[in-house]
């Protein structure tokens, strides 16, 4: 299997969760009072059978005004076109933002010939449960295309890729694993989001359960060490893509 990083940028989210580009080279953190600073990277998982998407970033277009994450598929040496499977681990815009392909007053799927992978739970709440962290016109487009596929709990969509319900950062926020020819590559979502997350212990207050968030961070380290799993991290700073080691009562980033 092959697995890249789809950078789609640096930014600063606020109260009012509108994201903002940021640089540190030219802007100053202190001019963003209350803001918290992230990296987005969904993820291109190439397998046997399948192209795959893990969470579809922001949506946002670059000076050329394509879908950056169009970009970055093309400039790995694929076609958006040929993505068949697109895994959302939850539905919070800056993970589901590009399911759709919005320019002025129309909009498409921005990947037409995929298939949405969603937790029913988690597309229930973000209709049932209103919060600034879900979009649902986003989610009312995409129903109206049909391509959604939705699952419920724990399962397998296929021989190769399973998925699990975890809660923890959203109600119904769900995990996968991707297992081909002795190779497992995990995405955790925003339940390990960032690979310095495992080197403390912490409960965040963005979380909906942070106490549980906490603890699955250290049940899937743990498992990723000894499976020798390759971790997909979707806000890291710098190793999107890395495997982790476990001794004693501590983890290292290998």
């Amino acid at each position: 299997m092959e697995a890249l990083a789809l950078y789609e940028g640096s930014y600063s989210v606020d109260s009012s969760k509108t994201f903002l580009p940021f640089d540190r080279e030219i802007h100053n953190p202190k001019d963003r009072p209350g803001s918290l600073f992230i990296y987005v990277q969904p993820f291109l998982v190439k397998t046997k059978k399948d192209l795959i998407v893990l969470d579809a970033g922001l949506g946002f277009r670059n000076d050329e005004s394509e879908l950056i994450i169009h970009s970055n598929i093309r400039k790995a040496g694929f076609d958006p076109d040929d993505v068949g499977l697109v895994l959302m681990s939850h539905l919070h815009f800056d993970h589901s933002g590009g399911m759709i392909d919005q320019t002025g007053s129309s909009t498409s799927l921005s990947f037409p010939n995929a298939e949405y992978v969603i937790q029913r739970g988690e597309w229930e709440a973000a209709y049932s449960k209103p919060s600034r962290s879900y979009k649902t016109e986003i989610f009312d487009f995409l129903q109206r295309s049909g391509s959604v596929h939705f699952v419920e709990g724990n399962g397998k969509l296929n021989d190769e890729i399973s998925y699990e319900l975890t809660g923890g950062h959203s109600e119904f926020h769900q995990v996968f694993l991707i297992e081909e020819d002795n190779q497992t590559i995990f995405f955790g979502g925003d339940i390990l989001p960032e690979p310095e997350q495992l080197l403390r212990k912490f409960m965040a207050k963005y979380d909906f359960d942070g106490r549980r968030a906490m603890e699955l961070r250290e049940e899937y380290g743990i498992k990723a060490a000894e499976g020798n799993w390759d971790c997909l991290f979707y806000h890291a700073k710098s190793k999107a893509i890395a495997k982790v080691g476990y001794e004693g009562e501590g983890f290292r980033i290998l």
